[in-house]
C-alpha cells in the first residue's frame, strides 16, 4: 500500500508489516492502522506513522536505550486484547515527547505490539512511573515497585 505523508512523503508498506490498534491510541481514535517506520537519521527513533491520516506520526523508542533500569509491570488486562501468551512475542515503546527544550519519553503509558498478530495496544504501566522523563537531565535511578 503507498501512503502518502507530511513526513516522509510517499511510501510503500507492505499491506503484513501494518500493526493494527484496535481502539487507536488515546486522542486518535480514528487511527487504528499504523506502520512502524525507520528514522533514516537516527537509529534509535522510530515512527508509529498512521496508514489512513498522512500527517499523523509518533515519534517512540525502546525506553531501555534510554532507561536501561525500566522495567514495565503491565496489569493482565491491559494486555487481553493483544492476546499475548509470551511477552517474548510483544515489543514495547514508549512515545517521544518534548516539554520546552527538553524531550520527555512517556514511561506511564507505554505501547504494546503483538508481533505475531500485528496487533498494538497503548497501555497504562503499574508503579510510579513518569508521563514526561526527561532525558538528558541528571537523577536518581527509578523506583523498584512491588
Amino acid at each position: 500500500m503507498r501512503i502518502t505523508t507530511t513526513r516522509f512523503g510517499r511510501i510503500d508498506v507492505d499491506a503484513a508489516d501494518v500493526i493494527r490498534f484496535p481502539s487507536g491510541l488515546p486522542g486518535l481514535e480514528d487511527c487504528r492502522e499504523w506502520a512502524l517506520l525507520a528514522d533514516a537519521g537516527n537509529d534509535a527513533l522510530g515512527w508509529l506513522q498512521s496508514t489512513t491520516r498522512g500527517e499523523v506520526a509518533v515519534a517512540v523508542v525502546s525506553p531501555r536505550r534510554f532507561v536501561p533500569e525500566y522495567q514495565v509491570r503491565i496489569p493482565r488486562s491491559e494486555l487481553t486484547p493483544l492476546a499475548i501468551a509470551d511477552m517474548r512475542q510483544a515489543q514495547v515503546v514508549v512515545v517521544v515527547g518534548q516539554n520546552g527544550t527538553n524531550l520527555t519519553l512517556n514511561l506511564k503509558a507505554p505501547i504494546v505490539i503483538n508481533l505475531e498478530a500485528r496487533t498494538g495496544r497503548q497501555v497504562v504501566a503499574s508503579g510510579d512511573l513518569p508521563l514526561q522523563y526527561e532525558l538528558g537531565v541528571a537523577r536518581p535511578p527509578l523506583k523498584q515497585s512491588a
